[in-house]
C-alpha cells in the first residue's frame, strides 16, 4: 500500500470507528508495524489533520475535520457499484430508480481515472429473477416504518387461507425472487413475515404504534432467536 494510500487509510478507520481505535488495532488493519502507525499519525496531525489521542490510549478524530466524503477508493467504489448492481435489479421500482441515480452520481463526483472502476467493475451480481408484482406499494411501506404507522392488510398464506390483519410494520426484506415484510401482527399477537405478493387491499392507516421504529426492530431482532417477545416487553440490547 502505497504511502498516501495508508494515511487516507487511517482516516477512514478513525472515521468509520465509534470508539477510539488504538495504534496496534490500526496495524493489525493496515498489515504494518505500529511504530509505521505512530509516524503516520504524527504526520496527520502535521498536516493539521484533527487526531486526537496518543500512543497506547488510541486515537480518535476530531469533529472539526472536513475531508469531503466521496473521496473514495478504487475498492469503496466497487462496493457501491455492486450493492447498486444488486439494488437496482432486485428492488421495487422506487429503490431501483434511486440506485440507477447513486452509481451517476458517484460517477460525476470522483476524479475521472477512477470512472473504469464504475464502468467495468471487476465484480458484478448474477441475473435478476422475475418477481411476481408486490401487492402493496413497498415504497410507501418503508414511509410508514419510518412514521411508526400501522398497515391493515388482507392476506393469503401458503396454503391460500385468507385472514385481515393490523400490523406494526418493521422492516422489508429483499430476496432474489421475492420481498418479504415483517410487522407485529396485533391479530396474532407475535411478530410475523409476509411475502408482498400475497399481500392484498393495504390500507395505510394514520394510527401510529407508539414505538420508535428502533425500539420495534430491536425487539424484532430479539424475536428471532427464539424468545419470546411483545411489542410493550422491556427494551433489551440486541447485536
Amino acid at each position: 500500500m502505497r504511502r498516501a494510500d495508508r494515511l487516507f487509510q487511517i482516516i477512514q478507520i478513525l472515521r468509520r470507528a465509534p470508539r477510539p481505535v488504538t495504534a496496534a488495532e490500526l496495524a493489525r488493519e493496515l498489515e504494518v508495524s505500529a511504530r509505521t502507525v505512530y509516524r503516520d499519525v504524527a504526520d496527520l496531525v502535521g498536516q493539521r489533520v484533527p487526531i486526537l489521542g496518543e500512543a497506547g490510549l488510541g486515537y480518535v478524530l476530531g469533529e472539526t475535520f472536513d475531508m469531503p466524503p466521496l473521496m473514495l477508493t478504487p475498492d469503496e467504489i466497487e462496493a457501491a457499484v455492486l450493492g447498486a448492481q444488486w439494488v437496482a435489479g432486485r428492488g421495487e421500482p422506487v429503490l431501483a430508480k434511486a440506485a440507477r441515480d447513486l452509481i451517476a452520481k458517484i460517477t460525476a463526483v470522483v476524479p475521472e481515472r477512477l470512472h473504469p472502476f464504475i464502468a467495468d467493475p471487476s465484480i458484478g451480481t448474477p441475473p435478476a429473477f422475475t418477481q411476481t408484482a408486490d401487492g402493496i406499494d413497498v415504497a410507501r411501506t418503508r414511509a410508514w416504518i419510518r412514521e411508526g404507522r400501522k398497515i391493515r392488510i388482507d392476506y393469503r398464506d401458503a396454503r391460500g387461507d385468507p385472514s385481515r390483519r393490523v400490523i406494526w410494520p418493521v422492516i422489508v426484506g429483499f430476496f432474489d425472487q421475492a420481498r418479504m415484510l415483517a410487522g407485529w401482527c396485533e391479530l396474532r399477537g407475535e411478530f410475523r413475515h409476509f411475502r408482498t405478493d400475497r399481500i392484498t387491499d393495504p390500507d395505510f392507516l394514520e394510527e401510529r404504534h407508539g414505538l420508535r421504529p428502533a425500539v420495534l426492530r430491536a425487539r424484532w431482532k430479539r424475536s428471532l432467536s427464539g424468545r419470546p417477545v411483545g411489542p410493550h416487553a422491556p427494551t433489551q440490547v440486541v447485536t
